[in-house]
């Protein structure tokens, strides 16, 4: 190794050393913009009026904690409950953050405390000697017990540095339990929303089969008796057969999202639950609108990877510190003879006591090379930070343009199946009095009950966007899960 290496990582290590600031950054998160609105154009303080509600959007407000309980609805409430409760892939995630909190006491313990261990040692030993002179051999026996301690000084923080990088990444799990446990939430909520609305579609689209089918018949029959053209009969059995062809792909939509709705909540697809009636749940009315500053504390997503700077930069502290020297100090302590007696005796007491000290001069370059690399790792989860952030942002954005939209569009699709309701009436009390056929009567209603598809469609959807913006409004962390305390 050559002294002009020598010097230059010693200048290198005095200059870190002289500046603070340069064993890590600050671990603080970069500035984000705070947009006085989240979308393209200011969301307004509340949507249509769409069955009977106009949504207010609360700006301003807090997250609400359990939101699916603004439903309204005891048994959507038991499934969400039973799913926080029962489901395996929260059990582990809650299982595997609680083995890293264990594992980042057990790191802290061991190094920030010295270790201390007893030593015992029993030997039976044979030992030859010079040849003509004594016994050929000699035999003995060698008894020691001592008490050991070692402590390593952190003398330039190196394991505190690794002790806040545990930290910070245990922090990350917590974050990503509490968006585990959150996601499942509004899965179960989606979930059970559009087995409802499926169910409410399977009634309408069976009724309107039962209607195509009328109609097909009493074709036929006109047809039989010359009355209507035999392109006529057949466009009214194509018509018939197209709408039945529609009720098996709703009926395996519903049984996919109901198996779907049994594994999220920790059943089997055979135990599957009672699912409520779309009319059960009603439409929460004020939804909260956080600003984007608390939206930062809010979403578990951005602390997670808030967190996951903190690490990062501590990561960058502990390499930095490596190039430093450490200084260990150990001792010992105990006893120890060729007999019991010996061994208990004044003369058989032990101790050593020493200290070491280590400089890294010369490893061919890689502690410089894994400062540089937890520096470009550092420097790549801020941009991820950004990222999230900016996603979240867009994602609360998405949801407000989309209730805004849902009522607009539940608004039109309600109109079009009052119209088609009273043409309807109209049409059906024409048809009893003998001035409209029959079909006619069939006609109108097919327009009515897919007026009315169209409402149950717009209908589940807003609903589900609701769940949708509230999870995306996150909720304010709970600091019982998270390890706050960073050497």
């Amino acid at each position: 190794m050559n002294f002009a290496y020598k010097t230059s990582v010693i200048a290198v290590a005095t200059a870190l050393a002289l500046t603070a600031c340069s064993f890590a950054p600050s671990g603080e998160p970069p500035v984000m913009p705070s947009p006085t609105h989240y979308g393209a154009q200011a969301q307004p303080s509340k949507t249509v009026v769409a069955d009977g509600v106009a949504q207010q959007f609360d700006i301003g407000s807090t997250a609400v904690p359990q939101w699916w309980r603004l439903y309204r609805s005891d048994a959507l409430d038991a499934l969400v409950d039973e799913g926080l409760r029962n489901s395996p892939t929260l059990a582990a995630t809650q299982r595997t953050l609680s083995a890293a909190q264990e594992e980042l006491r057990g790191q802290i313990g061991s190094s920030t405390l010295p270790s201390v261990d007893a030593a015992a040692q029993v030997e039976r030993a044979r030992s030859p000697v010079v040849p003509g002179i004594g016994p050929s051999e000699v035999r003995y026996n060698f008894f020691a017990g001592q008490i050991q301690t070692h402590y390593t000084f952190d003398l330039f923080g190196a394991t505190r540095y690794a002790n806040a990088a545990a930290t910070d990444r245990v922090n990350v799990q917590a974050y990503e339990l509490e968006a585990a446990r959150r996601a499942l939430a509004a899965n179960i909520v989606g979930t059970a929303i559009n087995v409802a609305a499926l169910d409410r579609q399977i009634a309408l689209t069976e009724r309107l089969v039962a209607v195509a089918s009328e109609t097909a018949n009493e074709d036929q029959q006109r047809y039989a008796l010359g009355s209507i053209s035999h392109v006529q009969a057949l466009n009214s059995t194509q018509e018939a057969d197209s709408i039945a062809a529609s009720l098996p792909a709703l009926h395996q939509q519903r049984a996919t999202a109901v198996h779907a709705l049994a594994v999220l909540m920790g059943r089997t697809p055979d135990n599957a639950p009672t699912v409520p009636d779309l009319d059960s749940m009603a439409l929460p009315d004020h939804v909260p609108v956080v600003v984007p500053s608390e939206l930062l504390r809010s979403r578990p997503d951005i602390q997670a990877a808030d967190a996951a700077v903190k690490a990062a930069s501590a990561d960058v502290g502990a390499a930095t510190a490596q190039l430093f020297p450490s200084l260990s100090l150990t001792a010992s302590m105990g006893r120890g003879g060729f007999s019991w007696p010996a061994m208990l005796s004044g003369a058989g007491g032990l101790w050593a006591i020493g200290a070491g000290l280590s400089q890294p001069l010369f490893h061919g370059g890689a502690l410089f090379a894994q400062r540089r690399a937890s520096i470009d790792t550092c420097d790549a989860t801020v941009l991820h930070y950004k990222s999230t952030v900016l996603s979240a942002f867009q994602d609360v954005a998405d949801s407000l343009a989309a209730l805004d939209n849902d009522a607009q569009t539940l608004a039109s699709a309600e109109r079009a199946a009052q119209a088609a309701h009273a043409a309807f009436d109209e049409t059906a009390s024409r048809a009893r009095l003998g001035s409209l056929p029959s079909t006619a009567q069939h006609a109108s209603e097919q327009r009515f009950l897919n007026a009315q598809l169209g409402a149950v469609r717009a209908g589940s959807q807003r609903m589900s966007d609701t769940a949708a913006l509230f999870q995306a409004m996150g909720e304010l962390p709970d600091d019982q899960l998270h390890v706050t305390s960073r050497e």
